[in-house]
């Protein structure tokens, strides 16, 4: 699944795309954005693997705001002006879609878009192949072992780290974004916006939870299909 987000500052714009968005599978909207102010505390906080970005936008433009991310994910442009195609290609954007478009060459940027996604995804790691690393707690640096984490939560600018043989969490400041690029996929799924699972640790699936032996984990709607490809594997 690739999680993405819409940034236009008109609103119609706005809602094609979520239409458009919502009819490809393996696109999953994040949320849309009228600004790249919007898109920048976004692309803080959430996982995000491809922008669809309006280039003309009061402040920051389209382009600027690409030219400042130090690693962009993919991004489809969809603007009105065939005047930046040449600059959009420079920056090394997917596609190019020119205002008024069709869902037909819409579905084509898309799938352009997922077959680089698939090219740039790592080999599969299970936890035990997942290095260690330290996190601050209390002016003090604490060894994480990935093989050791049941799963993590976030609250606000924190998170809690459940560990294996440790009766209490570890609470260190972090985003779970930060966390989940420490604790990839597949060995780490999302349940929620603010739950990191260990797959391994996983002992049994309900309608809208995991379990974790006798811990329960909720499963919101948006990550659901993060725990139907357990199933379906």
């Amino acid at each position: 699944m690739i999680h993405c987000i819409a940034i236009d500052d008109e609103p119609l714009v706005r809602e094609l795309l979520e239409d458009n968005i919502r009819q490809v599978p393996f696109l999953q909207l994040v949320t849309t954005c009228k600004n790249a102010m919007e898109a920048l505390a976004v692309l803080q906080q959430e996982k995000i693997d491809l922008l669809f970005l309006d280039i003309q936008m009061p402040g920051i433009n389209g382009l600027q705001l690409l030219q400042s991310l130090p690693q962009p994910p993919l991004v489809i442009l969809v603007t009105a002006y065939e005047s930046y195609a040449l600059e959009g290609f420079n920056l090394q954007v997917v596609d190019y879609l020119l205002k008024p478009f069709s869902f037909e060459r819409f579905l084509k940027a898309c799938n352009r878009a997922s077959e680089l996604f698939r090219l740039k995804q790592p080999p599969a790691a299970s936890p035990q192949e997942i290095p260690p690393f330290f996190v601050n707690v209390e002016y003090t640096q604490v060894k994480i072992v990935p093989a050791q984490v049941i799963y993590i939560e976030a609250l606000k600018d924190y998170v809690k780290i459940h560990l294996l043989h440790h009766p209490k969490p570890i609470l260190t400041r972090m985003t779970l974004k930060a966390m989940e690029e420490k604790l990839p996929a597949p060995a780490f799924i999302r349940t929620h916006k603010s739950l990191l699972v260990a797959v391994d640790k996983i002992t049994t699936i309900k309608r809208d939870l995991v379990c974790i032996g006798d811990i329960e984990i909720p499963v919101s709607e948006f990550y659901k299909d993060n725990v139907n490809k357990l199933l379906n594997q």
